[in-house]
């Protein structure tokens, strides 16, 4: 239940308060209201299901990867929720310098509006991941590594797929050897980890090349790259006309 004490609409204001600030400049918001907006989204998002089924219009945006001003820009050119809808491929932290902005304000448009915009998990919403590439410093240098532990529950609860007007198959990595359809990433329990192989891992890590036939490995050591006979397969078989992920920039 989410901390009556909280005042999003109040956070919200402090986040977009910045919008004509140096890029770069933090947010402060207190712990409190950290960890309250984390536990808010964490419930709001196990209320909803792993693969979403979505309806247009909205907007499909990519990798973030802590560009909180870009990530303001964006907002503003089409407008914040409810006027308009959106959904996030994954990667909102790590390698930029604002991962706790951008995951702040998501977290409390998702708190507000709940069926106005929706959260996928990208690679980087996985603590072994996130540990390395600069969030886990970003958390213990503004707040501390618990708050740190406690964005991973939230992310470990993420959804890993949504299907717009039943056409449209959005996710972060790619297919999956072990995924016939889309509804196979129904069978993922959450709140889960990211395991070393296997569909939920294939999802968040998997990248298309046009230049293979079937599978093969992935350069980046982790997972599989896949041809266009694969997403030519996985098209017919369930009567998709496109799918549109993020993860490679």
């Amino acid at each position: 239940m989410l901390d009556a004490s909280l005042s999003v609409d109040s956070v919200i204001e402090r986040l977009l308060a910045v919008k004509q600030a140096r890029p770069g400049t933090c947010v402060q918001i207190v712990d409190k209201e950290a960890v309250a907006l984390i536990a808010g989204a964490e419930e709001v998002v196990l209320r909803q299901p792993v693969l979403l089924q979505l309806q247009a219009p909205l907007q499909i945006v990519g990798d973030i990867h802590g560009q909180y001003y870009d990530l303001l820009r964006l907002l503003d050119f089409r407008g914040l929720p409810p006027d308009a809808r959106y959904l996030f491929l994954g990667d909102y932290v790590d390698r930029g310098p604002n991962g706790l902005e951008c995951m702040f304000l998501l977290m409390a448009l998702k708190i507000k509006h709940p069926d106005q915009i929706w959260l996928l998990r990208g690679n980087h919403e996985c603590a072994a991941i996130n540990r390395i590439y600069g969030f886990y410093d970003e958390c213990k240098r503004r707040y501390s590594v618990k708050l740190w532990k406690q964005f991973q529950e939230l992310f470990n609860a993420l959804p890993l797929a949504a299907i717009v007007e039943n056409k449209i198959f959005c996710i972060h990595g790619g297919l999956s050897p072990d995924m016939d359809t889309p509804e196979d990433l129904s069978r993922v329990k959450r709140p889960i980890d990211v395991p070393d192989t296997g569909l939920l891992c294939d999802t968040l890590w998997s990248d298309p090349d046009k230049d293979i036939v079937g599978w093969a490995e992935n350069d980046r050591g982790v997972s599989y790259t896949f041809g266009t006979d694969v997403v030519a397969q996985f098209l017919e078989k369930n009567a998709l006309d496109l799918i549109v992920r993020a993860h490679q920039v």
